[in-house]
């Protein structure tokens, strides 16, 4: 199925997590066991299907707004055996948080959408995060860019690495959890609550 989507990806032009990266995320995942997982950006499903392979009793609820991709989503996530565990809510992620409310609390999050949205999506979804919620971002560090620019990139990608450099530095400054950015795949940030007391 993996490989299905892989290529599926590759000839319509569909980002998908890098493989060091969602290998790097699967691991994680494996070692958190979380029991609830709010996904922030399904494009075609691949990362919920692999994470619900990975983790047989997880349940995960993935957003999307992109209608042909969340068509193609539910296509794949029907194939893929997961439908029961993985609930797929159309729209935009920045509407939906009554929608997504019901089914909370959050043990993991994974934001992978509007990349200059990330700061929204955390505050947004916050109040659904469980204690021990561990939230994971991928392409913090943006093919290297968001460290090093060239200044040969457009207009539109360096107002994006602004505010992924401003994500980047809020989730690091952000007074109640510790983040860390491994440089896998695109950039990985995860960050874990800090214990109070």
């Amino acid at each position: 199925m993996a490989e299905e989507l892989i290529r599926f990806a590759e000839e319509n032009e569909v980002p998908i997590m890098e493989p060091a990266g969602i290998e790097t995320l699967l691991q994680l995942l494996r070692i958190q066991q979380p029991g609830r997982i709010l996904e922030i950006g399904t494009a075609i499903g691949y990362s919920a299907i692999r994470i619900a392979e990975a983790l047989p009793e997880v349940e995960v609820v993935t957003i999307e707004r992109d209608s042909y991709r969340a068509q193609m989503a539910k296509q794949f996530i029907r194939e893929s055996g997961f439908a029961s565990r993985i609930h797929l809510l159309e729209g935009d992620a920045l509407e939906l948080p009554e929608q997504v409310s019901k089914y909370g609390p959050f043990d993991a999050v994974f934001i992978d959408a509007a990349k200059s949205q990330n700061i929204k999506f955390f505050e947004l979804y916050e109040p659904y995060f469980s204690e021990n919620v561990c939230v994971y971002t991928d392409n913090v560090l943006f093919k290297g860019l968001v460290a090093e620019q060239n200044g040969t990139e457009s207009r539109n990608v360096r107002q994006m690495l602004r505010k992924l450099d401003r994500f980047n530095q809020w989730i690091a400054e952000h007074d109640q959890y510790h983040t860390v950015i491994l440089p896998v795949g695109d950039g990985l940030s995860i960050s874990t609550k800090k214990r109070t007391g």
